[in-house]
């Protein structure tokens, strides 16, 4: 099999884990290799996901390393079989691989738990909120056409069929910043309301008031797959995403967003009555925003 031109995160996901277990089980790629009659060239393409493993040798990888968990092995042999087709390739000319590999990653999350400090997260933007944002002329924004349109597409998944659980923590700054015209503003504001209204969307904004743990995060999102151990986070960074993999580092970045979520104000509730308002909550803060515009 040739070599891939261009990786996509979930077939360098399928070769770390591949790699990770065969480190576990005490073996390198020299012995691993010699066990079931593979070159140890084509064994660290594979791990490096530059090549397609064909599904009975990924089972036979599994048994030479002594991997049991039949869920997990499960998964392993879904992304292995995944031919990474969906909506997002009629881009994939026109955008860059952190688009389409965030995209994918969103299509195969169960949850997505996400913080952001002043920007609203994507999934909850108005195409006029997007617009400004890809319009602002020092952010360097290009093809903002398909950049807005991916990202209008990108939402679907919480009104899909059995749609993941989007969980996110707004930086109360991202409520502040001007994007657009005061009316672009009031209208992402009410989006966020009416959103919240979905019974597979949780909403908190983090007020200027709390613990600085929302400084210490930075912008990240936490894409949980069906097999949580899978999972991906994608930190933002100015130079592009990183894809944080390690068990050890989800980990970390779940216990960071339990730790926002218990910072942050109660999640935005349209559906309780007004007196049960009685302390500030995310709803109460947005609808001052409002008020303010």
């Amino acid at each position: 099999m040739g070599l891939r031109t261009t990786i996509s995160e979930r077939q360098r996901r399928l070769g770390f884990e591949l790699k990770q277990l065969r480190e576990q089980a005490g073996l390198n790629a020299a012995e691993a290799s010699q066990r079931i009659s593979m070159s140890r060239a084509q064994l660290s393409h594979i791990e490096l996901g530059r090549t397609s493993i064909l599904t009975e040798r990924l089972l036979e990888l599994c048994r030479t390393y002594g991997c049991t968990d039949e869920p997990y092995i499960d998964a392993l042999v879904s992304m292995s079989e995944a031919t990474g087709k969906g909506w997002w390739g009629a881009y994939k000319k026109r955008l860059g691989s952190a688009a389409l590999n965030l995209a994918e990653l969103e299509a195969d999350a169960v949850a997505l738990r996400m913080h952001e400090s002043l920007f609203i997260p994507g999934l909850f933007q108005t195409a006029d909120y997007a617009r400004a944002i890809f319009s602002s002329p020092k952010l360097g924004f290009e093809n903002i056409e398909d950049g807005l349109k991916f990202r209008m597409e990108r939402q679907h998944i919480l009104t899909r069929r059995n749609p993941p659980s989007v969980h996110a923590v707004i930086h109360e700054a991202a409520l502040h910043m001007r994007f657009g015209s005061v009316q672009v503003v009031r209208e992402q504001l009410v989006r966020l309301i009416e959103l919240a209204r979905l019974p597979n969307v949780t909403i908190q904004v983090y007020p200027f008031s709390a613990q600085a743990y929302a400084a210490l995060s930075g912008n990240f999102v936490h894409a949980i797959p069906a097999t949580p151990r899978l999972g991906t986070v994608i930190h933002d960074r100015a130079t592009g995403p990183d894809y944080l993999r390690e068990p050890a580092q989800l980990r970390q970045y779940s216990a960071l967003f339990d730790r926002l979520t218990e910072n942050a104000l109660h999640p935005v509730d349209v559906s309780l009555a007004p007196e049960a308002h009685s302390v500030k909550d995310s709803l109460a803060l947005i609808q001052h925003l409002l008020y303010t515009l």
